[in-house]
């Protein structure tokens, strides 16, 4: 879990209260169908089916451009266009996901958060239901961690 789930926290810790907030705010929802080491190895392996920082990094790679520009969208504290990064992720796994986004001390709005949504066998992506309310500007910084 550490390595393939860890927390960004700061100051950082060994992701055990994380992990217990994940289980807590969305693993108990599953309860019926994933007891708890289960929820937790089927989220790792949905975030092998759909690894977005690989998608997104190798957005570059898929991409046609005019001009040629030809760069992925990388955790590196850069700008990119909101719909360029839906429009990988939608690319890459055949669904739309839901982005929230914050704001820095500077006033910059921030990719926080990537969603996509499972089935209830938590097995297949599906199109999600609701989004969350991001506040995302049509440019967001993918801060670096």
């Amino acid at each position: 879990m550490q390595e393939n789930w860890p927390t960004l926290a700061c100051p950082s810790n060994s992701g055990s209260t994380f992990w217990a907030h994940e289980w807590e705010k969305h693993g108990t929802c599953s309860e019926s169908v994933l007891d708890q080491h289960s929820y937790f190895k089927t989220a790792l392996t949905l975030k092998s089916k759909a690894d977005l920082l690989q998608i997104l990094q190798s957005a570059g790679n898929n991409m046609i451009f005019f001009i040629v520009l030809i760069i992925g969208i990388s955790p590196d504290g850069g700008f990119y266009s909101l719909s360029t990064i839906r429009n990988t992720i939608r690319n890459a796994i055949g669904y739309s996901p839901g982005i929230e986004c914050n704001v820095d001390e500077d006033g910059n709005t921030q990719l926080y958060q990537i969603y996509i949504c499972v089935d209830t066998s938590g097995t297949n992506f599906i199109d999600c239901p609701v989004f969350p309310n991001g506040k995302c500007a049509s440019t967001v910084e993918f801060p670096s961690f």
